[in-house]
């Protein structure tokens, strides 16, 4: 049975931005250690197991959340993510936390940009409007042709438009496929894939960094159920917006743990992003209610 519960699927939200934080935390201590490759693979194989046991209680059980009519789109959405996650760690490492979040937060706008070739989606004239104003904080972010713009701030700009391509991907399978089935498909796929790359990169931890990594494997399913019970309780429109806290929460342990700077143009350039972001989101909201 579908239901609303705005303030409490608020709550599960910003509790799945926390925990998304503090993964992206453990990851960049974890990465600056070890291969990128390698803590992400270990990262997949709890990942794996964790939609496995889901799927296993869905409705239909394993054999209903294997079944799909587009097996090469829904392996390539999970290989895409698993690039993307590579990519955004390694993010964390050149940049830290605040700068490549704040770049990241771009990706709702590649999506409504994007939505139009991909999906054939209609884009108004108001959504073109708030993805010029992202572009705009995109560039007071990166500040090109200042002497000072780094190359490694493609790094999360480059992630964004991968999990941009993949959520498309993700509306596009949803015509034909059950959410179960895409993310059994999301989870599998990547783990595979990760496993086939990641162990040429395998090298030992300290029993220390194994708990950190432990840490990591539960924060991300904890994230994972958490968006799973958000998305059960409430309308992905009423909650959508407040994912942008994982940009405030990853900022402030950046500044508290990794000593990282809060530089003015960051924050201004993020604020429009944001800005933009949610009009852009809210207008989706509109034309949904609207059919």
């Amino acid at each position: 049975m579908s239901q609303n519960n705005a303030p409490l699927g608020i709550t599960l939200m910003i509790a799945t931005t926390f925990v998304f934080a503090m993964q992206d935390g453990i990851s960049q201590h974890l990465a600056r250690e070890y291969n990128v490759m390698m803590v992400v693979m270990v990262r997949y194989w709890f990942f794996a197991a964790f939609v496995i046991a889901v799927a296993a209680r869905a409705k239909g059980g394993l054999r209903n959340a294997v079944r799909t009519e587009q097996p090469k789109v829904q392996i390539f959405r999970g290989v895409l993510l698993a690039t993307e996650i590579c990519v955004m760690v390694q993010g964390f490492v050149y940049l830290g936390l605040i700068e490549s979040h704040a770049v990241f937060a771009c990706y709702p706008l590649l999506i409504a940009a994007l939505s139009g070739p991909v999906l054939g989606e209609q884009v108004g004239w108001r959504r073109w409007a708030a993805i010029g104003v992202g572009f705009i904080g995109m560039l007071i972010i990166l500040r090109p042709g200042t002497g000072v713009f780094s190359p490694y701030a493609l790094i999360p700009l480059g992630s964004a438009f991968m999990f941009a391509l993949y959520g498309l991907l993700t509306r596009f399978v949803a015509r034909k496929d059950s959410a179960a089935t895409s993310f059994f498909w999301t989870g599998v796929s990547g783990a595979v894939v990760m496993t086939l790359v990641g162990v040429a990169f395998w090298e030992p931890m300290s029993r220390v960094d194994w708990a950190w990594m432990g840490l990591l494997c539960v924060t991300g399913a904890g994230g994972h159920f958490l968006l799973i019970k958000t998305y059960e309780v409430s309308e992905v429109s009423t909650v959508q917006p407040f994912a942008y806290l994982q940009l405030v929460f990853a900022s402030m342990l950046g500044l508290a743990i990794f000593s990282e700077e809060l530089r003015i143009n960051v924050v201004i350039g993020a604020s429009l992003i944001v800005a933009a972001g949610i009009f852009t989101l809210l207008r989706e909201r509109a034309k949904v209610r609207r059919v």
